[in-house]
């Protein structure tokens, strides 16, 4: 069985706020780059059930140069191998349907590749969107929000995931796109030695022109992009002579602000 997990490279999340909106829009994001914390918790799955079930695991990135980094990253947690899909000159120019199509095409130049696994959700774009694309590229079922792998066997595979609440046990047949949630796993602490092993691997680079996709004109644009407005909140002192008189007065003032 062989397993494909798919890696981004996103801003560091304690350095987005600091990032504005006219940096985002001139694509000149100046901020520390690591890999998609989501997309943590899909490695770590595909490395658990490489152990589980005899697999071979391989990520997979769609970006620039730097985006090494990431893959890096997922190779030092253990996964086996990785592959870099060099995004050309102009990685903004590519839109979330060709970054499908691209790794869709990517996933099958890998060969017979049973499960692809993606986190949930990248911490920039936040659509949950690219995994759909990714699936219906491959024309193979998706299952999103996978907090548990139950079984592999026969063709197929036992998942449960949260779906409006409610937790469901679903059995889907292979190949598939499983895209998990934060609640499968605690992904693991690269040690010394998958360091070491990853700052020495030679990862290949695959040009786009390689994957013969042809077109891949963006599109969708971003026309409008801006910041949401600061919360503004007020702090009340609820002051009394004794408990019973600063209920009521906490009863008389949430009833004025409509929570209760």
């Amino acid at each position: 069985m062989k397993i494909a997990v798919l890696i981004k490279q996103t801003p560091d999340t304690a350095e987005l706020p600091k990032v504005s909106a006219e940096a985002v829009s001139t694509h000149n994001v100046q901020a520390t780059m690591v890999i998609n914390p989501w997309d943590e918790f899909a490695a770590e799955e595909a490395i658990q059930l490489a152990e589980r079930f005899n697999a071979e695991t391989v990520a997979i990135s769609l970006g620039p140069a730097e985006a090494l980094d990431g893959l890096k990253h997922a190779l030092a947690m253990g996964v086996d191998a990785a592959t870099l899909i060099d995004s050309g000159a102009d990685p903004n120019a590519i839109d979330l349907s060709a970054a499908a199509k691209i790794l869709a095409a990517a996933v099958q130049a890998e060969g017979d590749v049973d499960l692809v696994i993606t986190g949930k959700q990248s911490v920039d774009g936040n659509s949950s969107a690219a995994q759909v694309g990714i699936a219906r590229k491959l024309g193979v079922p998706l299952v999103t929000n996978v907090v548990k792998v139950v079984d592999i066997a026969d063709g197929s595979a036992t998942v449960e995931r949260l779906a409006d609440g409610i937790q469901e046990t679903v059995q889907v047949a292979l190949p598939a796109v499983l895209s998990v949630g934060k609640e499968i796993n605690e992904p693991r602490y690269p040690n010394f030695m998958g360091i070491r092993r990853a700052s020495r691997a030679q990862i290949p680079t695959r040009e786009l022109d390689e994957l013969g996709l042809g077109d891949l004109a963006p599109l969708t644009q971003w026309a409008n992009i801006r910041k949401p407005e600061s919360r503004r909140t007020q702090v009340q002192m609820i002051e009394g002579s004794s408990p019973a008189d600063k209920a009521e007065k906490l009863v008389d003032a949430l009833l004025a602000e409509k929570v209760i």
